[in-house]
Formats: structure tokens, sequence, C-alpha cells
């Protein structure tokens, strides 16, 4: 399996990661309004507030960054392109979806934005190997 590969897998588990933060803490809570409610998971996340509601947000997100990310990794590999450089962009992809992630829980809208767009790039690099 190549790192490409690897990274793929690293950034389907990044939202459930992220999301895990806000569920992790909010399980410690002695409010039964923001304590994580496994029968109604989407109830729980529309009550959100503070960075556990930016976790949730980060987590969407994160699934929606995954098929560019995947295709683009995919693409790129079936038509042969360097290796090594499609691992040196999956790589930077994954760095980018965790300061990404930093970024959101850290309210830092911005810079958030602007590692986004990098990310999204990076995936757009990947794919125009292909």
């Amino acid at each position: 399996m190549t790192l490409a590969n690897w990274c793929v897998l690293a950034a389907c588990l990044l939202p459930v990661v992220t999301i895990g933060l806000a569920k992790a803490t909010a399980g410690k809570s002695t409010s039964t309004f923001s304590r994580y409610d496994n029968q109604q998971p989407r109830l729980w996340a529309q009550q959100l507030t503070g960075w556990q509601q930016r976790a949730h947000a980060a987590q969407n997100n994160g699934f929606e960054a995954l098929p560019l990310f995947i295709a683009a990794v995919v693409l790129a590999q079936q038509a042969h392109a360097a290796q090594g450089r499609i691992d040196q962009l999956a790589v930077l992809f994954v760095v980018l979806r965790v300061l990404y992630i930093g970024a959101y829980l850290l309210n830092l809208g911005t810079l958030r934005t602007l590692i986004w767009m990098s990310a999204t790039g990076t995936g757009i690099a990947i794919l125009l190997m292909a």
C-alpha cells in the first residue's frame, strides 16, 4: 500500500476523530442537555454550542472534502503519475486537514478558509496529475 493510500485512510478517519473529541467531552458533562445521546445523535448535534458545534461542522466539512481527495489519488495512481509526488501531495493534504480542524476548533475563520483553500488546491493538484 502506498503512502498516498495510507493518507486516504487517515483522511477518512479525521472526521470521526473530530466529532469524537466533542462526544468525549460531552460524556463528562453533568448537564443532560450537553451529554451525548446515542439514541438521538442528530438532536444532540443541533444543540451543540461553542467549540463542540465547530467540531461538528469540521466533521461535516471533512466528509465533504473526501470525494475529491479519494478520486484524485485513485485517478492519479491509475494514470501512473509519479508516485513519489502523489505521496507528497497526499501527506500535505492530510497535514492541511489537521491544521484546518485546529483552526476550526479555535474559531480562526480567516485562517481556516486559507487552509481549506490550500487543501482543496492540493486535491486538485493531485487530480491534475491524472
